[in-house]
């Protein structure tokens, strides 16, 4: 319970382990002292420990400002985001990241913003991005107090080859005591250990027990991700056991839709339902980013800044009941998010959107019977594909030519070059039956990305994205739907529940056309991705990832 400026119940000493039945005083933001009581509390007092924090997150992945992200995250007991700005940074280069940072000052919970690494995510020959920061501006952007890590360092080919400009930007980093992030999935032991020599500190990115196991025993910081697209908790939670303190929990990009279910608590409710040590939870949802990152947040000690969360008990069906930063309420399970300023609402964004339109002849297929294709072949909450190949047993029809393979066509249009050549490919998984989606969100560059069941459709929804200078769509015989992102093409300045709603129904109408994907619009974004194997389509055409070259 709440008296003034001191609070009562039962206090998480994570540190020490131990639970102190007691008040907490706070004054001036801080906790200025924890006193254990000379009487019993209540057994159904509440429960005070620090805040959750989110370990790596592209917050323009929820579409959102941060103000909009920080308003849904608090009221599931997060205060802190460790956050790389890496989407809008494809786009804007530096500008999306002052951006970021600026817009965040507004929000109701901590941010700490690292300086992307790979802007592009590759080589321009494989791409192309509306940004480049390179390692000169890379070492004079890491000076900076406000830029607190180097983001991940996708590009791990060049770390284990040792690419001048890759190790530049590490070396830049180390010089500035920034911790670097990694992202390598999949890694033999012996690239696991010339990566992590090589001074990247964490590792979001891997799905196989034995890799992260490899990574820790390395000294690389794994971190456990269960966002709205990738989902490795259940192959990973197993390491809790056994490396507390070389774990932490994040989402890494998380929709509306989905932060509103939950968010670091989801993954902290299931781990206590599989009965892991609380304190070992606690450590990894609560302290080890704290630490890793270097943020001056509070961690529910005597001087530290009054950041923690009330919940209700320790059972997997906790209660958040409030959120407190720097000692004010930002959140009650009674009255909702309090104490912050409203987004300043303007008709101007930054952005970057020269695509021109496409007809149906731009994106038109020579196919014959007898040809053989390449396929991506894509899968519910993976990132990853596999590279399959059909061949076209009979002349294709005109319309809905591939329905009888369960394939469909998939675009990527360069949106920063006017008058670019669409590139085409083939794609199987989303099962869609007579329809088209496309957004421009298309990580990591951001250009328009579109799959459909018939030429004519595909350019409708490429076309209606070009016209909104960015978005997602979706179109079939009858009707097309939309949702506006003016934000560099990738945001919006609704507020969550609003983006959330209409993000909903532009996926259920997927659903309908026969997706069987959780969440579409997630997986579509990161077919041009050519850093996560094994067969993606960028604007430069299909790119085999592990040999890392165009076919």
């Amino acid at each position: 319970m709440k008296e003034n400026n001191t609070f009562t119940g039962h206090i998480m000493d994570i540190f020490n382990r131990k639970i102190i039945d007691g008040t907490i005083s706070v004054e001036n933001g801080k906790i200025k002292n924890i006193t254990p009581s000379s009487n019993a509390i209540d057994k159904d007092a509440p429960y005070f420990l620090p805040g959750f924090i989110d370990s790596h997150v592209h917050i323009e992945s929820s579409m959102m400002l941060p103000t909009g992200f920080a308003r849904l995250a608090v009221c599931h007991g997060t205060t802190g985001l460790i956050a790389d700005p890496h989407e809008i940074a494809n786009v804007l280069g530096m500008e999306g990241v002052d951006f970021m940072i600026k817009s965040s000052e507004q929000a109701c919970c901590h941010f700490a913003f690292g300086l992307p690494s790979c802007v592009p995510s590759c080589s321009p020959d494989f791409e192309t991005s509306g940004a480049t920061i390179d390692s000169k501006t890379t070492a004079e952007m890491l000076k900076r107090k406000d830029i607190h890590f180097l983001g991940e360092m996708m590009n791990y080919p060049g770390v284990l080859n040792n690419d001048p400009e890759v190790m530049a930007k590490i070396e830049a980093a180390k010089k500035n005591g920034k911790p670097i992030d990694g992202h390598a999935p999949g890694l033999n032991e012996e690239d696991i250990k010339k990566y992590a020599q090589a001074g990247i500190t964490t590792n979001h990115e891997d799905y196989l027990y034995d890799n992260a196991d490899s990574g820790i025993e390395n000294g690389i910081m794994i971190q456990i991700r269960e966002g709205s697209a990738a989902k490795n908790f259940d192959n990973l939670v197993k390491l809790i056991g056994k490396y507390p303190d070389m774990l932490m929990f994040c989402t890494d990009d998380s929709h509306p839709s989905d932060l509103i279910k939950g968010h670091i608590d989801k993954m902290v409710r299931k781990a206590i339902s599989l009965g892991y040590d609380i304190w070992d939870i606690l450590q990894i949802a609560c302290i080890n980013p704290v630490i890793h990152y270097n943020q001056p947040w509070g961690m529910l000690r005597e001087g530290d800044p009054a950041d923690f969360i009330c919940i209700s008990d320790l059972s997997p069906e906790f209660k958040v009941c409030q959120t407190y930063i720097s000692g004010k309420m930002v959140y009650s399970d009674q009255e909702g998010i309090t104490n912050y300023d409203e987004d300043k609402k303007t008709d101007k964004y930054p952005n970057v959107f020269v695509a021109n339109k496409i007809s149906v002849d731009d994106i038109k297929s020579d196919l014959h019977e007898g040809d053989t294709i390449n396929v991506i072949r894509a899968f519910d909450g993976s990132l990853f594909t596999e590279k399959e190949s059909l061949t076209i047993a009979s002349e294709p029809k005109a319309e809905n030519p591939y329905q009888e393979y369960n394939i469909q066509k998939i675009v990527v249009l360069n949106r920063y070059t006017p008058n670019a050549k669409p590139q085409i490919g083939y794609i199987s998984g989303f099962n869609i039956k007579d329809g088209a989606l496309g957004e421009s969100i298309a990580h990591d560059c951001h250009n328009i990305v579109a799959i459909g069941t018939s030429d004519e459709l595909l350019c409708k929804v490429i076309n209606n994205i070009i016209d909104m200078k960015g978005g997602i769509a979706v179109a079939t015989n009858n009707s097309t739907s939309e949702l506006p992102l003016p934000i560099a093409g990738i945001m919006s300045p609704l507020d969550g529940n609003e983006i959330a709603k209409s993000y909903t129904d532009l996926s259920n109408t997927v659903k309908n056309m026969g997706c069987s994907f959780n969440s579409p619009f997630i997986t579509l974004a990161f077919m041009c991705l050519p850093v996560i194997p094994k067969l993606k389509l960028t604007d430069k055409g299909l790119m085999d990832v592990e040999q890392f070259k165009l076919i």
